[in-house]
């Protein structure tokens, strides 16, 4: 991880897990104390998978809390199968996409799309444009949107 971060002080570091354990309890989210980076690669194909399955929001929900919460190394093949398995997804169909990769190109056509626009961190909200980076708070978001020209509706 030294190597990942190292153009950052350990204040900056220690700045930057505080505002994402922040968002993350303002949003409800659980958060650990996670000292590791894992290469998410995989779980970004598996992602593509459950979407397809119907299962896109409850997988991206299980890798986030595995992920930031539980310390589990998304980079490995059975820690995503069992989280495929977790949320009613078959683990025997799992297997034979992450071996077979069947989803790299997808993900390497999000990552190109990602990089034509600038694109460098996740989340990163765009519109006209105009990009909001990171997590933020609700507030920021419609702040975000209304100086994009986005009128508020009620919807009732």
């Amino acid at each position: 991880m030294k190597d990942l971060f190292s153009n950052f002080s350990s204040d900056d570091l220690m700045n930057m897990k505080r505002r994402m354990k922040e968002a993350a309890a303002e949003a409800g989210l659980p958060f650990g104390d996670r000292d590791r980076t894992f290469n998410s690669r995989l779980a970004q194909e598996l992602g593509k998978w459950a979407e397809r399955n119907n299962k896109g929001d409850a997988f991206q929900h299980a890798i986030f809390k595995a992920y930031f919460s539980e310390g589990i190394n998304i980079a490995k093949i059975p820690a995503l199968i069992n989280l495929a398995a977790s949320i009613g997804l078959p683990r025997e169909e799992a297997e034979v996409v992450l071996l077979q990769r069947t989803f790299k190109t997808d993900v390497d056509e999000d990552w190109l799309l990602s990089q034509k626009n600038g694109i460098t961190a996740v989340p990163t909200f765009v519109m006209n444009k105009e990009k909001l980076i990171g997590a933020q708070p609700y507030e920021m978001l419609v702040n975000f949107m209304e100086t994009q020209g986005v009128q508020k509706r009620i919807i009732s």
